[in-house]
């Protein structure tokens, strides 16, 4: 039925096992109860973590982002409305401090853009986004920011693969807002139509664009779904395919979608479920574009974050409840996922970031 959407991670398997050795691959957990990033090494075999380090930051640090190079990490200090700017070593994965800027209350979310060379960033109580020019020592400048106005609960901020259109959920409107990015200057302008709206109590929260096709996909937090959708790469805009539900359908309780991820290969999408406590897993027919739910797996209580390594091969999921991170084998045919280990990490661990350098 759907095998034969799974060539890509057949694909993608065959290069993982013929990866150098000497390749690291770092985990970064924004460890929110005590304002701290805390490094942890993956074994590259067994997907076990190993605790390396720990660095303070101003604030309850969240969302985590890299430039596409790995040089600079950038961290949204929610609580002090800052964000802090690190640059890598790919040696060791430490964290060395280049600066800090104000922001906007509660920057909910960072991505660079698909050259590097600014930051992106949405403001959820602020009902904005902005745009940050990255200096070449990874810096930013406040001064040089260009802020625009949206609406209630910017949620993410995501630029296409084309690099010339910018989404940026909103769970308060429900609402998609689309933009043209010139990737010149770092200015948003509206696209045409300037919003994918949606029904209320739905709440689009965290997008993922395919790697290769014209698709797009959200989850949606209020209604505890995912929607898959078509993507103009012309005009960037979202068109409505399909939407699943993230829990069983004699799930009683309350609950409420967080993160969401597309696999690398594009051939699986997984979201976070808050409440139902576990990770949503679907695959993704890469002929249409349409999913196919294939479960849960139980994991931490208020999983806020997840992320998939960039080998394919473990995720790892936050459990803001639990303080602790849960690590899952990831079947490359299948989708599914096999835990293989729980870690310790620290009060209200909000973000995961998996980092690797060859």
């Amino acid at each position: 039925m759907y095998r034969f959407v799974f060539s890509a991670a057949v694909a993608f398997l065959v290069t993982s096992l013929i990866t150098p050795i000497s390749a690291a691959t770092f985990v970064y957990v924004s460890v929110a109860g005590e304002q701290a990033i805390s490094i942890w090494q993956m074994d590259e075999n067994s997907g076990g973590l190993t605790h390396l380090a720990k660095v303070e930051v101003e604030g309850e640090p969240g969302c985590l982002t890299t430039d596409p190079a790995q040089k600079f990490m950038f961290a949204a200090l929610r609580t002090a409305g800052k964000i802090a700017s690190f640059r890598i070593d790919g040696a060791t994965g430490g964290l060395t401090p280049v600066g800090v800027i104000s922001a906007d209350a509660d920057p909910a979310y960072l991505a660079t853009d698909r050259t590097g060379r600014f930051l992106m960033s949405a403001y959820y109580f602020a009902g904005r986004v902005a745009v940050h020019p990255i200096g070449e020592d990874g810096s930013l400048d406040e001064s040089t920011g260009r802020w625009t106005d949206t609406d209630d609960k910017a949620h993410a901020i995501d630029a296409d693969p084309t690099n010339r259109f910018v989404l940026v959920p909103h769970t308060g409107p429900n609402a998609v807002f689309q933009f043209h990015f010139d990737a010149s200057e770092g200015l948003l302008t509206p696209s045409h139509p300037d919003r994918l709206q949606l029904t209320s109590k739905t709440g689009p929260r965290h997008l993922a664009f395919h790697p290769r096709r014209p698709w797009a996909f959200f989850d949606q937090e209020q209604a505890s779904a995912v929607t898959a959708c078509r993507y103009s790469v012309r005009k960037g805009i979202l068109t409505e395919v399909m939407t699943l539900p993230t829990i069983p359908a004699d799930f009683s309780g309350d609950n409420s979608c967080a993160h969401l991820e597309l696999h690398p290969t594009g051939s699986f999408l997984y979201a976070a479920n808050r409440g139902h406590d576990s990770i949503a897993m679907f695959q993704v027919n890469q002929l249409t574009g349409r999913i196919r739910g294939i479960g849960q797996v139980p994991t931490e209580k208020t999983p806020r974050s997840f992320n998939v390594e960039p080998q394919g091969r473990f995720l790892f999921a936050a459990g803001q409840g639990s303080a602790r991170v849960a690590a899952y084998r990831v079947d490359l045919l299948e989708g599914g996922l096999e835990r293989i280990g729980t870690y310790d990490v620290g009060e209200k661990p909000w973000w995961i970031k998996a980092v690797r350098f060859k």
